[in-house]
């Protein structure tokens, strides 16, 4: 379910409707990010991820976020999604989503929700809210994490910081209102998500 060739960063399309979906998406795409979630509360959120699934599921990971229970996470599958992020670390939707051989990042906060959370057989970790934390917070919990697990920063990450949180430990990142917000056009998304996708890669190069 991970791609691993390619940029770490999932968009978070919080209030994204289903006419716009798929403008948004493809901009997304062509930018370089293929990791997209639509959270559940947002008008319409399985019908955008059925109709993105259905466009550009073999080129990107396309899910939901906001999944708070396991009848989400078979509502989320049966649209078409592969990718189940959650805010909070509930073991229940967890498994729901490892039964269902979806992907699933768990949000977590404390080195008990961490490993709770691959107990229960998280593929990643969703350090959320981020900014709370801060990146000395997430240099903490990687001193005691496996190295192998991945841990994505989630909530005020954008390119002022980014280096800071890649320093930290971060693995990827989720980035919502810094790339898309109700109303923004697909263009505006798009050059967003160029400078943020430009961003990750001169991390990597610093």
């Amino acid at each position: 379910m991970s791609l691993p060739d390619s940029r770490p960063i999932i968009a978070i399309l919080r209030g994204i409707t289903p006419p716009e979906a798929l403008a948004v998406t493809g901009a997304l795409i062509e930018a370089g990010i293929d990791r997209i979630e639509v959270p559940l509360n947002s008008p319409g959120a399985l019908d955008s991820i059925h109709a993105m699934a259905r466009t550009f599921g073999d080129v990107a990971q396309i899910g939901a976020g906001t999944v708070l229970s396991p009848t989400d996470v078979g509502r989320v599958q049966a649209a078409g999604g592969r990718l189940i992020v959650s805010p909070n670390c509930d073991p229940e939707v967890i498994g729901a989503a490892k039964s269902c051989g979806l992907h699933c990042i768990p949000g977590v906060f404390t080195a008990t929700e961490c490993f709770a959370a691959l107990k229960a057989g998280a593929d990643g970790l969703k350090l959320f809210p981020a900014f709370k934390l801060g990146p000395d917070g997430l240099a903490a919990l990687r001193a005691v994490l496996p190295p192998s697990v991945p841990v994505y920063a989630v909530g005020g990450v954008d390119t002022a910081n980014l280096a800071a949180w890649r320093a930290a430990g971060a693995d990827g990142i989720g980035i919502g209102s810094a790339l898309y917000a109700p109303g923004r056009s697909a263009a505006a998304v798009g050059r967003r998500a160029a400078d943020m996708v430009a961003a990750w890669d001169g991390t990597l190069t610093a």
